[in-house]
């Protein structure tokens, strides 16, 4: 079974107010996009690593890979406006590459949560032995609300139900294929993630979950800069 990490990288940072996309920015010494892709490269379980960037930025993330010296091979593709149109470039490249009925696993994983642990990686592949949809998750810690446009609160979902999605999210390449063709075929189609597209469009496909970790972060304000800079620096 081949087990390829897709890092997502293709977003452009402009809602960061950064100068450059927040997978480009520094964090204890290096990039947090070679901080993370350096993750799934020491796996012993990843067989190989998808990097997907903003088009602006394929040299600068081409450089990166040179300089690291990863030793899993790392291939490079050019993202597109959303974030499901980057899980789709490694989809459709992957199913060129490769002949259909070739066990392949994706792990889609974001580019800005560097501090994915190798227990989460090991407890997603193994779980994927025996599921061809897997998600990782945390329990809520906090009580939400759904409310209204007016604010209202009109519903408390039992907390004891409710987890905060992570990543990676791993997924037999055959099913995943399967989802998004039938997603891009939808006019009304709208996502934040894969194991959306999953859920949506393959209802019969159960999808597990693997206990993620607090500590896994995705750097999304400039706060959580501090907060990497500590936890990368202790490691």
């Amino acid at each position: 079974m081949k087990n390829i990490a897709v890092v997502l990288a293709g977003g452009s940072g402009r809602r960061f107010g950064a100068e450059k996309p927040k997978q480009f920015l520094v964090v204890a010494g290096r990039t947090i996009l070679e901080h993370t892709l350096s993750k799934f490269d020491k796996h012993p379980d990843i067989t190989g690593i998808c990097l997907v960037v903003h088009p602006d930025y394929m040299s600068e993330a081409s450089l990166i890979i040179e300089n690291a010296g990863f030793s899993r091979p790392v291939t490079l593709l050019a993202g597109g406006k959303e974030r499901y149109d980057s899980s789709l470039a490694a989809i459709r490249h992957y199913n060129s590459v490769y002949a259909s009925g070739v066990d392949i696993n994706l792990l889609f994983h974001d580019a800005v949560r560097p501090m994915i642990s190798a227990d989460i990686i090991t407890n997603l592949v193994r779980e994927l032995d025996y599921c061809s949809a897997v998600c990782v998750a945390v329990p809520a810690t906090d009580t939400l609300y759904c409310i209204d446009a007016g604010r209202n609160i009109m519903d408390i979902p039992d907390r004891a139900r409710i987890w905060n999605a992570q990543t990676p999210q791993g997924f037999r390449l055959e099913l995943i294929t399967q989802a998004y063709e039938k997603a891009i075929s939808d006019p009304a189609f709208a996502t934040t993630d894969d194991c959306g597209v999953v859920f949506r469009y393959m209802p019969e496909q159960s999808i597990k979950i693997v206990e993620g970790d607090p500590c896994n972060i995705k750097l999304t304000y400039k706060t959580d800069m501090d907060r990497l800079e500590v936890l990368l620096e202790d490691m």
